[in-house]
């Protein structure tokens, strides 16, 4: 399992960088997963992101409690109701599934309205705090 959370965390990485250069896709939700699969399956590149220059403010607002920032929201907000009338527009001969899409949907955006917001320009933690957290 070790080995498999480790892959997807890194796939999770790559696609949060991609995240950062392309407009529709996000960064936030992927740098958390990624975060989370590390958490998971090795202290050293969980704390590798947590120390990273671009990536690690994401994870360390959200794992202070702090949340994500109004950017970030709109953003996730975006690309996921993007994807999903992609969704319903293929699923066109199954009308049952395109209703079936709307509770994924409501779901997350419930979730993601509900939030924690942080205001641009909030403090962001220190990586010299997290080694200590993790001693």
């Amino acid at each position: 399992m070790r080995i498999v959370l480790l892959a997807a965390g890194f796939v999770c990485v790559a696609l949060a960088v991609a995240g950062a250069i392309l407009p529709l896709l996000p960064t936030t939700p992927f740098v958390l997963l990624a975060g989370w699969c590390f958490a998971r399956s090795s202290p050293r590149f969980h704390l590798w992101l947590l120390e990273h220059r671009w990536l690690g403010p994401y994870l360390r607002n959200w794992q202070d409690g702090r949340g994500l920032t109004r950017q970030a929201k709109r953003r996730a907000l975006a690309l996921l109701w993007l994807s999903l009338a992609l969704s319903a527009w293929l699923a066109e001969q199954a009308g049952w599934l395109r209703v079936l899409l709307l509770i994924p949907g409501a779901g997350a955006t419930w979730y993601l309205l509900r939030c924690k917001t942080l205001e641009t320009g909030g403090p962001v933690a220190a990586p010299d705090r997290i080694q200590k957290d993790l001693h």
